[in-house]
Formats: C-alpha cells, structure tokens, sequence
C-alpha cells in the first residue's frame, strides 16, 4: 500500500455511508472517492450533505483510492458555485506569483 498525504479541502456531496464499515462514499460531478471515517467522532453523515475531509490518501494495489480521514465537517449551506469561482481565482492568483517569482 503506498501513502499520499493530501489534504481535501474542497466540499463533496454525500452519496452514501455504511455504518457497518465506516466507509463514506462522496460525489463530485461524475467522479467519487471513498472516505474511511473510522476515526471521526462527533460527525453525523446524511446522504445529500456536504462535507470536507482531511486525511491520508491510500492507494490499493489495484489502485484503488480512499481518503484515511483525520478531521471531517458538515458545510452543508455552502454555496457551491461562489466557492468553485474563489478556487479559480486562488489558482489564478498563485499562477500569477509563480510566473513572477521565474522573471
């Protein structure tokens, strides 16, 4: 098994959860992740809900990915669309001051 950590800031959209295993499936757009949430207490999971998650990303050996969470929170209210325009103009910016930093 091969460790990546990465953090997850960006918000994902419930799909579904299994209290049997603690593996939370999330959504964004066609794409999904499975998120191991075996070590988040005091975090109730609603199918439909947004959530954010910080963790350990493990590869399997038939490269499948799930996030080992360390730290998970409900931002259902969120506004989806503002927070996709704020993460563009962050690229941006750092884009930006990488290309001055090179001249």
């Amino acid at each position: 098994m091969q460790y990546y950590w990465n953090i997850l800031c960006f918000p994902l959209r419930l799909q579904e959860y299994s209290v049997e295993t603690a593996i939370a499936i999330v959504i964004d757009g066609s794409a999904n992740l499975k998120i191991n949430t075996q070590h988040l207490r005091d975090l109730t999971f609603r199918a439909g809900s947004i959530y954010q998650f910080i963790g350990e990303l493990l590869i399997q050996p038939d490269n499948e990915a799930i996030l080992q969470a360390r730290v998970g929170r409900n931002v259902d209210g969120i506004d989806l669309n503002l927070y996709h325009q704020s993460l563009q103009l962050v690229r941006q910016f750092q884009a930006d001051h990488m290309n001055d930093q090179a001249a």
